[in-house]
């Protein structure tokens, strides 16, 4: 490849990096803010956070482009293959993640969090909390190309798990409206799913780091109702 087409190739990979890391950090920051929304009623945040999905939305797309590009027009090999692959994996998860994260943030506006217990509301607080941990650990992993995250962060997709768990039983309890409850529900499954997309990307970066050749075989599926959920 001459020299100036060689600049020029990883210059487009350098910018496929970066758009990553945006996605990373968008999705980091607004499942913070989404909690935050979602205790609080800040409907600012709220109206923001809808904003920012249209961003994501149109970085996501520019990424699957830039990916396919590259994949056609240079025909990487070894190292540059594994990302371009890699990016392909876990750009769906990133833009499907900022999906749960809105959805997370529009229970906000219907003052939800005002209508549960108090230990309902300390759970959804430990989950976003938990939450937000664990897609830092994801984006660091992503950004250090390290292969031994994903054990930690499955660790800690355990305690997400138990406090999904912990959410739904506290809702069951009653003393709520079937609407309220409703929605309850959902929000402990959008955190739930968040951390299934943290893990996910994590062992993709095992696949990214040379560990393994091939798909990861405990990939989670990504679920329908990430996208298709009531809004």
């Amino acid at each position: 490849m001459p020299s100036e087409l060689r600049r020029g190739y990883y210059a487009q990979l350098d910018e496929i990096e970066g758009r990553v890391v945006q996605l990373f950090a968008m999705v980091t920051e607004g499942l913070a803010a989404a909690t935050e929304a979602l205790l609080t009623g800040d409907r600012d945040v709220i109206r923001v956070l809808g904003e920012r999905d249209v961003t994501i939305d149109a970085v996501y797309r520019d990424v699957e482009e830039l990916v396919n590009q590259q994949l056609a027009l240079q025909a990487p090999v070894a190292k540059d293959l594994r990302f371009l692959l890699s990016v392909l994996r876990i750009a769906p998860e990133l833009e499907r993640s900022h999906d749960l994260v809105e959805h997370i943030a529009r229970r906000g506006a219907q003052g939800l969090a005002e209508a549960v217990t108090p230990r309902a509301r300390g759970l959804i607080d430990r989950m976003g909390t938990l939450g937000v941990e664990m897609w830092r650990m994801s984006a660091d992993a992503w950004y250090d190309r390290d292969p031994l995250a994903a054990d930690r962060i499955a660790q800690r997709d355990d305690e997400m798990d138990e406090l999904h768990a912990a959410l739904t039983a506290e809702v069951a309890l009653g003393g709520t409206s079937i609407p309220v409850s409703m929605d309850m529900a959902l929000v402990a499954r959008f955190f739930e799913r968040l951390g299934d997309h943290a893990v996910n990307i994590a062992r993709r970066v095992v696949y990214l780091a040379g560990a393994t050749e091939g798909p990861q075989p405990h990939d989670r599926p990504a679920s329908r109702e990430d996208a298709t959920n009531p809004g």
